[in-house]
């Protein structure tokens, strides 16, 4: 059955010798730029008595914000990005730690 589909193929291809090649491949992502050292804390003041882990350092807020996103899933908690921070519910710093080297940032 094999071969009726190569010689079928074969046929349609000497009968149309005007087709494209194919696409260019993909050009290679550019290199990421270094990222910088993040540092991770817990929090209490100002909310009531209730902790928070606070990770600050990001370069951009959308950097913040994608990481902040990520962390959220990963981890199932509540949070947010705000001035180039990440603002996590509870204290999360050995797990925020290890999803943030598993990301690829310095902590």
């Amino acid at each position: 059955m094999s071969d009726n589909r190569l010689e079928a193929l074969a046929a349609f291809l000497a009968a149309n010798p005007d087709l494209p090649e194919g696409s260019d491949p993909a050009p290679a992502p550019a290199p990421k730029k270094p990222r910088t050292r993040l540092t991770i804390a817990m929090e209490r003041k100002g909310r009531g008595g209730k902790t928070a882990t606070i990770i600050a350092g990001f370069a951009t807020e959308a950097d913040a914000a994608e990481a902040a996103a990520a962390l959220k899933k990963r981890l199932a908690t509540g949070g947010s990005a705000r001035d180039c921070e990440v603002l996590l519910q509870g204290d999360r710093r050995e797990q925020a730690r290890e999803a943030l080297r598993a990301m690829g940032y310095n902590t």
